[in-house]
């Protein structure tokens, strides 16, 4: 993965791969992009911090949710027909949520969008991973790429176009999903495309499985720090939009460099239950500090970058660790343990603004880091039935052959 050859060729890739990576960053920026203009969306439609934060929770739990059918559907209709429904389903609901006219319209159509994201965030990771070259790992961090810039971007777009008025992210998602939906619709070819229809058990079947089933568990409290972090902090950075934006602008350059270059180099030299035994108890740490020194916009700033150094370490590990813990499709996979590690997402953000009034600003931070020390000792305590995720590099690669050669014949 980490050799010249195999890191070049993640950059070399088909037209068809270089479409869907650019979907998945315009879908990825539909997480961060409400981030900057959530204090104006509170203000203006006169909604308190917990009703806004549903705004992720909505978004989040229908997208989980979804997550358990999207094998079914894609391996029905399709992966490219997939793709394009949920393309579709996300210009739609983010036009709705441009000209709602109240905060609990845009909750609503908020997990329009999670459902359309659902459907394509899913397929869009088996469909880059099935046609791009350079092996499975190469498209994972090619995926995770696109993860990070997705998320980098989006708070600075909606910072920029927020400071106009809290519409104008949500107009902005419009118009870029649809030219991703004109690229997928152009450039992807499916033609040979291999339909094994999947029974809708499939998802809740995978979770049976030991160490996916940890993993999953593991990355529900992990999302709790993550989505913390990103949801909550706004409220109490005090900044304008753009301010907001350049914060997580930071946030998200720091999550796509630690994806991309160096999880390949922790990767290499270590077993990834051991990177993650590193990088969890320094995320909560970060959090805990951020907790500490919440009072200085300063330290809080620097908490929040750190963390996507963190965080973005740990989405790619935790993404191959996945696609590695069985034999199931790729799709089934990603499917059963989004499902589960949505829910964190969902559940964060509401408790984050509850705890906060109770107490104080200090306590959601303290308990995403507790969250995040959870996540370790689930992973601490699973750890014998991950070993097939930590086998040496070599290994996988010869997996990788056998697998290609057995779709070949």
């Amino acid at each position: 993965m980490t050799s010249a050859s195999s890191t070049g060729s993640i950059w070399r890739q088909p037209a068809q791969v270089w479409a869907v990576a650019f979907a998945c960053v315009v879908a990825f920026m539909g997480i961060g992009l409400v981030d900057p203009i959530l204090p104006a969306i509170a203000e203006s439609l006169q909604a308190d911090p917990v009703q806004t934060e549903l705004l992720f929770t909505s978004y989040l739990l229908v997208t989980g949710a979804a997550m358990l059918i999207t094998s079914w559907v894609s391996s029905r209709i399709g992966s490219k027909a997939t793709l394009l429904v949920g393309l579709a389903l996300i210009v739609l609901f983010a036009l709705l949520c441009a000209t709602s006219g109240s905060v609990d319209a845009i909750i609503g159509f908020r997990a329009g969008w999670g459902l359309g994201n659902a459907l394509f965030i899913s397929t869009a990771l088996a469909t880059i991973v099935g046609a791009a070259s350079g092996g499975s790992e190469a498209a994972i961090i090619l995926y995770e790429a696109a993860l990070g810039i997705g998320i980098a971007v989006g708070p600075l777009l909606g910072g920029l176009l927020g400071e106009m008025s809290w519409r104008g992210p949500f107009f902005g998602v419009v118009v870029l999903m649809a030219v991703a939906f004109v690229a997928v619709l152009v450039l992807l070819r499916t033609k040979g495309e291999k339909r094994a229809p999947m029974p809708l058990s499939a998802p809740f079947r995978a979770l049976r499985i030991p160490a996916l089933a940890v993993l999953a568990v593991a990355a529900l409290f992990y999302n709790i720090g993550f989505f913390v972090l990103l949801a909550f902090s706004p409220f109490v950075l005090g900044f304008s939009a753009m301010g907001i934006g350049l914060t997580f602008f930071g946030w998200g350059v720091a999550l796509a460099i630690t994806s991309v270059w160096i999880a390949p180099i922790l990767l290499h030299r270590m077993p990834r239950t051991t990177v993650m035994f590193i990088i969890l108890p320094l995320l909560a740490a970060d959090l805990i500090v951020a907790g500490v020194l919440v009072a200085s916009v300063v330290a809080l700033v620097v908490c929040i970058v750190v963390g996507g150094l963190l965080l973005g370490v740990m989405n790619t590990v935790l993404t191959e660790a996945v696609m590695e813990a069985t034999d199931l499709p790729r799709a089934v996979a990603s499917s059963a343990y989004s499902a589960v590690r949505f829910i964190g997402g969902a559940v964060a953000p509401p408790i984050a603004a509850a705890l906060w009034h109770a107490f104080d600003a200090s306590i959601p931070y303290f308990f995403a880091g507790a969250s995040v020390l959870v996540a370790t000792l689930a992973i601490l305590l699973g750890r014998t039935v991950l070993n097939r995720i930590d086998v040496h590099e070599a290994d996988l690669e010869e997996e990788g052959a056998a697998v290609l050669i057995g779709d070949a014949a």
